[in-house]
């Protein structure tokens, strides 16, 4: 029983980071989106690359918040 909170914590402290590098990633797309540096070839293949990886996060973090989920029901089940 120790190991679900354990495995709890570690999930969301998992999903906490994944949260803030998407967050500084949606930053960096919104600043060149924003025409914060010149459209040129350099600036789009920069910007596909960082929604690639922010396609990727979000999908990390959406699996997080199923295991998140299960790891709560079975810490509620093994409590109750």
């Amino acid at each position: 029983m120790g190991t679900e909170p354990r495995r709890l914590e570690r999930l969301t402290a998992e999903e906490r980071s994944l949260s803030a590098q998407r967050r500084r990633l949606q930053d960096r797309i919104d600043f060149l989106r924003s025409g914060g540096r010149g459209p040129d070839d350099d600036v789009t293949e920069l910007l596909d690359e960082l929604l690639r990886r922010e396609r990727e996060l979000s999908e990390r973090r959406r699996e997080l918040h199923e295991e998140i989920e299960l790891a709560r029901v079975e810490l509620l089940r093994r409590r109750g």
